[in-house]
């Protein structure tokens, strides 16, 4: 299809937003429409399509397009990169101009067609337009493309049978809508005109409970709807011979026809059926058909937002408009499956009293969903509304190893399977293992997981159904013996990807992993599955325990501190069931230091006291010293220096004792960076210098980067910034070694504060920047917040007041989603400051409101007292001066009560010149 003057425009422009935000990876992007409220569905490939201009997006993804163009433009602000933002409205007009031109475009064949004298249109066989069809708007666009005969239907590839579009559902099961979105293709290009010769369609069953239709048959039904008599009809050898005759002398008058064929199992059913060019066939089926020469679009359930418009279409009433969170969770809960919702929607018909909230929680025990999931009758094609049913259709036709490899796979934890997991589960050979998986990924009851190649999904109402199968079959399955393969697969990978976490240790190369960034990588992969493994086990097995401890570095190093509360929570109590003092210790300390992370340092305080008295009673003095210097931590932390040092001087002195060179070093680095904390950095240089060259001699390169990061920290705070950037630049490159991607994360942060103050400001946005993708890439949100209040300070200092305020809203956003309510008050202090400098008063209000009730939640009587000041002089300059006088005045009072009469008598000067203008006769 030509490329239109107002589409290439609408592409130039997003195009442009994109280079100018840094090209953000399409996997973030995609991430963006799950932060949307509802989300919003939107695949990596469409991203694609409309950033490379092959695509013109739809009205389904209005509301996500708006979000997309304003995420580019706030990156590309944050960026500096001199991009001019364009309103909203702008990108609405474009857009829609855009889509204009491509409907037109589409909608011009049909008119010429109309006029031009000829013989009436060929027949129409298809069944009626589904009413409530809705979604799937990327795959109708290009279904429609490929069926437009101005199009190259054939994808270039020349072969007469490569008009055919296959759809298939890469859910891979029954029920995802791979008929209705045929069928509803088909009528709309019947009504542009597309196909005079007519439009034929079959269901060739093979899925069905009884034998399928034979291509004979099928041909026989075509020809008679073609006007071919019945005593003309040839005998069953010569049918498929007449169909072709008949397809030649369409073509020959230029009448091109569309064929539907539904519910195929595999290409030989139809390969006979087949018409050449300029004719074009549509064929729907559960599995792949890749011997087929198609272009094929792959069908996955529906978006949560298409998945509520379905639910509220099929209902017909009120209820999914005032009920949206429980519509989101019944659509979830039935699997975005068309057919699961509009079994939902047939049983919610039939009681209107009945609430969603009430019909979702009877869904949300698993053991019972698939039977709720079932309605008396049958659908539109006489098939049973039943997911059970319908997947039992797929089922039946596996073989018998197919159909135990799926039972097993639904025992296996996590979202997902790798081909060496799953050879593991299965006990069979890698390329045997893989063989029945891509055999089910073919009939699609397994899917190519999103999280990269030789990765298996199953969709939740295929797994509820594979498990309800292996439940029964476990005897003969083997299946207790089959999860105890994957655990102690899990487990002795993860063991020996720990050991490669640390790169100042020697080790020879292992046929597993050959260097740290694989064992990373397989980390990265696993993590979900590794945690769900661990949970999982039963505690007799050695992964209950051993994936915990496996996976603590891996966890504190890339920041997952909530798998890693999850992991040794767990872990601490199968210890202590079994009467393992000294596990439930270990597993309990790993507990504390992530509580330190999430900034729970209460909780740490009591966890690492309960450790220590383990540690007293089994007299393991090494480990209670170990436990000490962390409850030092923990109470450093909570700002209680004078205990925190006695606790820290208390673990030197044990790790003295023993003969701890390593573990006095640790003690020595913290009672220096306590006494930065405590506002003495004066004393902390020395020491720490002298602990980095210890931590560089026993080759510790995350010690070493940690220390060194605490002492930029120090010479900052003592106003030397220069040596301040030289630690900060040493501590990166030896966290990098290490592979401490937080370190990473904080220590860029700091780098870019201190760039900032002395001035280096670009120097310094570019650092920030990186603290910002650093902290996002390991999703790291309150690191990512401090980063981006940072850049809103340094960009509100070169008075680039309209990116500070993008950046002070994000990471405002990210403080309130993280629960730092102290750091979220700050930030919305500073973003009312530079809302003023905009010329922006009344969001200054706004904004200063929400400050105000967060300060009064905290009791920060200060913080309460400098907002109301705030409030009173931007309301003076909105001309609301009574209003603004009684925040001054109540300001007063509150610094009144601190004992703070300078900023209580200047608050009251303010009011009393509010309320002079007030009576001076100025508006309120």
């Amino acid at each position: 299809m030509a490329v239109g003057i107002r589409a290439q425009r609408f592409w130039t422009e997003l195009a442009a937003a994109y280079e100018s935000a840094g090209r953000p990876t399409l996997k973030r992007l995609v991430r963006l429409g799950t932060q949307q409220t509802p989300p919003i569905d939107i695949g990596a490939s469409t991203l694609h399509d409309w950033l490379k201009g092959r695509a013109v997006p739809s009205r389904d993804y209005d509301r996500y397009v708006m979000a997309l163009v304003g995420f580019l433009q706030q990156e590309a602000a944050r960026l500096g990169s001199g991009y001019a933002r364009r309103p909203e409205g702008q990108w609405q007009q474009l857009l829609a101009a855009a889509r204009q031109e491509r409907e037109a475009a589409r909608g011009g064949r049909p008119a010429t067609r109309a006029a031009s004298p000829g013989p009436p249109p060929g027949p129409v066989t298809l069944p009626p337009d589904l009413a409530g069809f809705t979604g799937r708007a990327t795959e109708l666009d290009l279904i429609r493309d490929l069926l437009d005969p101005a199009g190259d239907a054939g994808g270039g590839t020349g072969d007469a049978a490569a008009a055919a579009v296959v759809v298939s559902a890469v859910a891979g099961m029954g029920g995802v809508g791979k008929t209705a979105l045929a069928v509803h293709a088909a009528h709309q290009a019947r009504e542009r005109g597309w196909f005079p010769g007519g439009i034929l369609f079959a269901d060739v069953r093979g899925y069905s409970n009884g034998p399928q239709v034979e291509v004979g048959a099928v041909a026989d039904r075509f020809l008679r709807a073609l006007g071919v008599k019945v005593k003309d009809l040839p005998g069953t050898d010569e049918k498929l011979d007449a169909w072709r005759l008949h397809l030649n002398a369409l073509s020959a008058q230029d009448r091109p026809l569309l064929v539907v064929l539904d519910n195929v199992r595999e290409p030989g059913q139809i390969a006979a059926l087949l018409p050449a060019a300029p004719h074009r066939a549509l064929v729907t089926s559960r599995h792949t058909l890749s011997s087929l020469p198609a272009r094929r679009v792959d069908l996955s359930p529906l978006s949560p937002a298409d998945a509520v418009d379905l639910l509220d279409r099929t209902l017909c009433d009120a209820r999914v408009t005032g009920q949206p969170d429980d519509a989101l969770r019944l659509a979830r809960l039935c699997g975005h499956l068309p057919l699961a919702l509009k079994i939902i929607g047939a049983l919610l018909k039939d009681e209107r009293d009945r609430c969603l909230a009430d019909q979702a929680d009877a869904l949300q025990d698993a053991r019972d969903r698939l039977d709720l999931l079932a309605y008396d009758g049958d659908d539109d094609e006489g098939r049973p509304l039943a997911v059970r049913a319908s997947l039992e259709l797929s089922y039946r036709h596996l073989t018998e190893p197919q159909q135990r490899a799926l039972r097993l796979l639904a025992a296996a934890p996590g979202p997902d399977v790798s081909t060496a997991a799953a050879g593991a589960l299965l006990g069979e050979t890698a390329t045997r293992a893989r063989r029945l998986l891509a055999g089910l990924a073919r009939i699609h009851l397994l899917e190519a997981a999103a999280a990269g190649p030789e990765r298996w999904a199953m969709h939740d109402l295929v797994r509820l159904f594979a498990d309800e199968l292996g439940q029964k079959e476990a005897a003969g399955d083997g299946r207790e013996s089959a999860v105890s393969r994957l655990l102690r697969h899990y487990l002795a990978t993860a063991q020996e990807a720990d050991s490669h976490l640390w790169p100042e240790q020697t080790r020879p190369a292992s046929e597993t992993f050959t260097d740290r960034d694989r064992a990373v990588a397989w980390l990265d992969a696993e993590r979900s599955n590794l945690v769900a493994a661990a949970l999982a086990a039963p505690a007799h097995q050695p992964a209950a325990t051993g994936l915990a401890q496996a996976l603590a570095t891996y966890l504190a190093h890339f920041g997952h501190f909530t798998d890693s509360i999850r992991l040794s929570t767990a872990a601490a109590a199968v210890f202590r069931e079994a009467g393992d003092r000294l596990g439930e210790g270990d597993a309990l300390n790993t507990l504390g230091a992530a509580l330190i992370a999430v900034r729970e340092p209460e909780r740490a305080v009591d966890v690492f006291r309960e450790v220590v008295d383990i540690c007293r009673e089994n007299g393991d003095r090494h480990h209670e010293a170990m436990t000490l210097h962390n409850l030092g931590s923990a109470l450093m932390r909570l700002k209680r220096f004078p205990e925190a040092a006695e606790t820290i001087h208390r673990a030197l002195a044990l790790f003295s004792d023993i003969d701890d060179l390593y573990g006095q070093a640790q003690a020595m680095g913290s009672l220096a960076a306590l006494a930065v904390e405590a506002g003495r950095p004066e004393h902390a240089v020395q020491s720490l210098t002298e602990t980095v060259v210890l931590f560089r001699k026993v080759g510790d390169r995350r010690s070493q980067g940690m220390a060194l990061s605490n002492l930029g920290l120090a010479l900052a705070r003592l106003g030397r910034l220069d040596e301040a950037i030289t630690a900060y630049r040493r501590a990166l490159a030896a966290l990098r070694d290490a592979g401490d991607r937080l370190g990473e994360g904080t220590t860029l942060r700091n780098l870019g504060s201190v760039l900032a103050e002395s001035g280096l400001a670009e120097e310094a946005a570019r650092t920030l920047t990186d603290a910002v993708a650093v902290c996002q890439e390991i999703d790291d949100r309150h690191g990512e917040a401090m980063a981006l209040s940072e850049l809103g300070l340094l960009r509100r200092q070169e008075q680039r007041f309209p990116e500070a305020v993008d950046h002070f809203t994000a990471a405002a956003a990210l403080f309130e989603a993280t629960g730092d309510r102290h750091h979220e008050a700050s930030t919305l202090n500073n973003l009312g400051g530079v809302l003023v400098a905009t010329g922006r008063p009344a969001d200054a209000i706004t904004v200063g409101m929400r400050e105000l009730r967060i300060c009064r939640e905290l009791g920060d009587g200060k913080g309460e007292g400098i907002v109301l000041k705030n409030l009173g002089r931007t309301l003076s300059q909105l001309g609301h001066f009574i209003e603004a006088a009684d925040h001054l005045t109540d300001a007063a009072s509150v610094f009144r009560e601190l004992g703070d009469p300078g900023r209580a008598a200047e608050a009251l000067l303010h009011a009393v010149a509010a309320r002079a203008r007030a009576a001076g006769g100025l508006p309120d």
